[in-house]
């Protein structure tokens, strides 16, 4: 279970996925990614296309295309990212989903998710998207849910 919306997830992993392979100087296209991230390729079109509009990754058409960041992306913090798929709810909205939730008329879990809240906020906003390639790289993270098993956890 993560703690945030499937599209969100998705997007973050593609957007990984394509800052470790525009570090490899490579451009990606949606198949490509969509089999690495495990991604319904439908689903990650439309997604891909959000990011891209609000400029958090590049395409470029035609034969040598795909997807990509340039040095200057790699700089994007994550909050950015989930920002511009899930809006800023998680930023500022209540842990129960309640919209009346305020300082004013707080809900049972208001001050304690408002901190955590707060916590997540901080570390989105200071963990940049190219802040994993090397690890990503060398296999030292994953992109995937698939399981490790004990030999290849070495």
């Amino acid at each position: 279970m993560g703690i945030f919306s499937k599209t969100c997830e998705y997007g973050l992993r593609a957007v990984f996925f394509i800052a470790q392979r525009s570090q490899e100087n490579k451009r990606v296209g949606i198949k490509e990614i969509a089999e690495n991230i495990h991604s319904p390729e439908a689903f990650l079109g439309k997604i891909l296309q959000n990011l891209s509009r609000a400029g958090i990754i590049r395409s470029m058409k035609g034969p040598g295309g795909g997807f990509y960041l340039d040095a200057s992306d790699m700089s994007t913090p994550l909050s950015d990212v989930v920002k511009a798929i899930d809006g800023e709810n998680l930023f500022v909205g209540c842990g129960m989903g309640l919209e009346f939730c305020s300082e004013q008329y707080p809900c049972p879990l208001h001050h304690e998710f408002k901190s955590i809240r707060n916590s997540l906020s901080e570390m989105l906003q200071k963990t940049t998207v190219g802040q994993f390639n090397d690890d990503l790289i060398k296999g030292k993270i994953l992109l995937t849910k698939s399981k490790i098993t004990p030999d290849q956890d070495t």
